[in-house]
């Protein structure tokens, strides 16, 4: 995309209703805008992070044997009077009338609606087990709405629901969706760490929520410092076969929120494998047999022609808490910090001399290059100076920035000396070689992350151009051949 033509509203000043790291910067950012209290319009920026959190959650739960449906945001209020949900729920419902008079309810959670989906469809034993889910915009009306997508009353998330025959399969089902979160979280560039909690509303007597470490978390968590360093993605996973033992492995090292705190358990960790600090909830699952099946009368025909009350769970992902989640877990005091999954764009190319047809040109092969490539680019063509440029490219967060100015076509090809020997191995990256074939340069010297180089002299060479990281350790200095070898030590 031609940063001149997008539309990304960022802003310089901190906005005074901003409390916390994330709402700020997506604001400043221009990934949202606020329509009313704990509600937000969903700008190009931020809409395109949603998508891609949203497709994480979607593949790992089509992994997982979960199959997608779509239910409705309105629900009838006779189905949560069935359940005796209506009237426990409190005033977070928004409770409607329709024009015939007909109680309605814009649903902040879904077990009924699908409870009559099943009870209506499924008759048999055979027909089961069943895994469900929907991504949906959900309502729940905060008397408090804060801290930007954190705490909204509006909000997407995906939510399944398991249907069993029995208490083994439930927790097979259970099972399923605890490690296709740990998958999930993982492939953002998130350690959630799965801790025992209490069910609230939701209810049953097994549930686990997925806490991301933030120093601005909402709650106090107390965990031992290995579940930090394991990493599920280094796994192969067969859904179909007995995941207890992972499930063992996450939970079986000591964590908890404040609510669920035991001092004196904690305290039984050697002091230094004890890790106490904030966290973010993403996620949560419950398992809670037949609280939903029974008053409903969700029942299927045994194998002998019993009537069996199928047992249940549900499996809560704040999708758009997540863009918030992720802000909190990896910022800087320049702006956000993207883990490449989620990242808006991959590459941001910054055109500094758009008025120069030889470095636009250059750029814009850049572009069709990387787009060739499958990599989503943003060109920053804009008539902006370089350091309005540089600064919303780090309020963004893009991975990679590729910075080009005149300098790099006077540099004769190949006359390139790098000071670090590791450039091959980040040369491998396919971002690295698409640019460097579209400018003919040798992708494993010329494109590697980078900051600035100084000299032996503590002079700041600098660099022609490059593609830098942010936190990137690499370095890499373009120099002309005719110029004297020089030494170079990091800044």
């Amino acid at each position: 995309m031609r940063l001149s033509q997008g539309f990304i509203p960022t802003i310089k000043e901190t906005p005074n209703e901003a409390q916390i790291a994330s709402h700020r910067l997506m604001l400043r950012a221009g990934m949202i805008r606020q329509s009313s209290a704990g509600i937000y319009c969903w700008l190009p920026l931020g809409l395109r992070v949603l998508k891609k959190i949203e497709a994480i959650v979607r593949e790992e739960q089509d992994r997982a044997g979960a199959q997608e449906i779509l239910m409705p945001t309105i629900q009838p209020a006779e189905l949560w009077r069935e359940s005796g949900r209506y009237e426990d729920y409190g005033k977070e419902m928004l409770r409607i009338r329709d024009r015939h008079d007909r109680e309605m309810l814009y649903g902040p959670t879904n077990e009924e609606q699908v409870t009559e989906i099943v009870r209506a469809s499924i008759k048999s034993y055979r027909d089961l087990p069943k895994l469900l889910y929907h991504i949906q915009w959900k309502f729940r009306d905060e008397v408090r709405p804060r801290f930007g997508v954190m705490r909204g009353r509006e909000f997407l998330m995906k939510d399944a629901y398991s249907f069993d025959l029995d208490f083994a399969g439930a927790r097979h089902s259970y099972n399923k969706m605890f490690v296709a979160y740990l998958r999930t979280f993982a492939r953002m560039g998130l350690k959630a760490i799965p801790m025992r909690a209490d069910t609230g509303p939701i209810g049953g007597d097994l549930s686990h929520e997925f806490i991301v470490l933030a120093d601005t978390g909402e709650s106090a968590v107390f965990c031992h410092k290995g579940l930090v360093d394991k990493d599920i993605l280094a796994r192969k996973i067969d859904y179909d076969a007995n995941l207890q033992s992972i499930v063992n492995e996450w939970t079986s090292l000591y964590a908890a929120t404040d609510e669920m705190h035991d001092k004196a358990a904690f305290e039984k960790i050697p002091e230094g494998e004890r890790l106490a600090a904030r966290g973010i909830e993403v996620g949560h699952i419950f398992y809670f047999g037949t609280k939903y099946s029974e008053p409903m009368k969700a029942v299927v025909a045994g194998p002998g022609g019993e009537q069996i009350t199928v047992e249940m769970g549900s499996y809560g992902i704040g999708v758009s808490r997540l863009v918030g989640g992720i802000i909190e877990a990896s910022h800087d005091e320049a702006g956000i910090v993207w883990p490449e999954s989620v990242a808006p764009f991959k590459v941001a190319i910054v055109n500094l001399k758009p008025d120069d047809g030889a470095v636009s040109g250059t750029c814009q092969k850049l572009y069709d290059a990387l787009a060739a490539k499958g990599i989503e680019a943003l060109h920053d063509d804009r008539d902006l100076r370089p350091g309005a440029k540089f600064a919303d490219m780090d309020l963004i967060g893009t991975p990679w920035q590729v910075k080009v100015w005149q300098a790099l076509l006077a540099i004769p090809q190949g006359k390139v000396s790098t000071y670090r020997a590791i450039a091959g191995r980040v040369g491998n990256d396919n971002a690295s070689r698409a640019v460097g074939t579209a400018v003919g340069r040798n992708p494993i010297s010329w494109l590697i992350p980078c900051h600035r180089v100084l000299g032996s002299d503590g002079s700041l060479h600098g660099y022609h151009w490059g593609l830098e990281r942010k936190r990137a350790m690499l370095a890499v200095e373009a120099a002309r051949q005719s110029e004297r070898p020089r030494t170079s030590a990091m800044a």
